[in-house]
């Protein structure tokens, strides 16, 4: 199986993922919270998590899940709000680490970002050593961990940045791309979900090797223009290029109800999805001009209502009025049942922080 050509074979890409980023700030800042199971959320009943330090993922507790349950699942956690402002300013710090090597940054998140040193300002010849120098680099300013992946692409490069967390690094050559891929769940390929992986499994397909296996014109017949996307992924193909000017244009958050709710019984619905919309807009260092809401009647009939304010939204609490106008200032029918509602974000501003003008998403 022959993976592409001189151009994808000369790429080095790096991909850094700072270790339970807004947990281990919080460790950072409090001493005494090192080794102990911290839960980043806001002190509410419907709270949702933003982060959990690697003591608490120990008893299962991840990102987006009810602070609730979280609680429930390690009743001795230690619960801290959230600090954006302080998670932005160390990102930016992080940030120029990344400069002192090359300018062709894709952030993804405040934690997250792609680099492409395939040409890089100080001409180290291996992305090996860059990585180890990025590692070592942020702990000396930052006293934080980052773990680090390094591919002759962007999705190689991410999913072996997740191989030694924490303060981990892996390198996957180009000769030794499809051995590293082939034993994976198809999962891990980007694009993935549950109702794709779900629709694999009933063909049989479990890991990559499988997924490989299948024609492009089979896979474009199931899945459409994807279908291409995966026949390539498959084989460790990716040509999308680092891109420094990446926008995104919305965020959108959605929860479907066991049993039909009246709009009166989805307001305790609506909180944590405004706080989850909240925390993706924080932590991809975005601001948001217009609000959606989005409900599905019982008979699937989709409703849906805006805002746009003339500034952008910058507290939670200013988005939780926002919503309930949304909610209930909207003329939406009192006698319906709807089985989903949602909140999406769009027309997005990314704020300057300190000057520097961050793309992060």
């Amino acid at each position: 199986m022959q993976l592409c050509g001189d151009e994808y074979s000369l790429k080095k890409i790096i991909h850094i993922d700072m270790d339970a980023f807004y947990a281990s700030v919080e460790q950072r800042e409090k001493p005494d919270l090192i080794g102990r199971p911290v839960i980043v959320a806001w002190p509410s009943k419907r709270s949702v998590v933003c982060a959990a330090s690697y003591e608490a993922r120990s008893f299962g507790i991840r990102s987006a899940m009810p602070a609730s349950r979280a609680k429930k699942l390690c009743p001795e956690g230690i619960f801290v709000p959230p600090q954006f402002h302080l998670y932005r300013q160390i990102s930016n710090e992080v940030k120029l680490v990344y400069r002192r090597y090359t300018d062709l940054i894709e952030p993804l998140s405040l934690d997250e970002a792609y680099l492409d040193v395939t040409k890089n300002k100080l001409e180290i010849p291996s992305a090996t050593e860059i990585a180890q120098r990025i590692k070592t680099e942020i702990k000396q300013i930052t006293d934080l961990n980052a773990s680090a992946g390094v591919g002759p692409n962007k999705f190689i490069a991410k999913i072996a940045s997740d191989w030694n967390k924490p303060n981990g690094i892996c390198v996957v050559k180009p000769k030794d791309v499809l051995r590293f891929i082939s034993p994976l769940p198809v999962r891990k390929i980007p694009g993935i979900g549950p109702a794709t992986e779900a629709s694999l499994k009933t063909r049989h397909i479990h890991i990559v090797s499988e997924l490989a296996c299948i024609s492009e014109a089979q896979l474009v017949s199931w899945y459409g223009k994807f279908g291409k996307r995966l026949f390539n992924l498959a084989r460790g193909i990716d040509l999308s290029p680092v891109n420094i000017n990446r926008v995104r244009k919305s965020l959108s958050c959605e929860t479907t109800f066991e049993q039909d709710k009246t709009l009166a019984q989805i307001e305790s619905e609506v909180l944590p999805l405004t706080e989850k919309i909240w925390n993706q807009l924080s932590s991809k260092n975005l601001e948001a001009n217009t609000f959606h809401l989005k409900l599905k009647t019982h008979d699937f009939r989709n409703t849906t209502r805006s805002k746009t304010s003339p500034k952008p939204v910058r507290s939670l609490e200013e988005l939780k009025v926002l919503v309930q106008h949304l909610l209930y200032k909207s003329r939406l029918p009192k006698n319906l049942r709807y089985r989903l509602v949602g909140i999406g974000a769009s027309n997005f501003i990314q704020p300057s922080i300190g000057g520097d003008q961050p793309r992060l998403l």
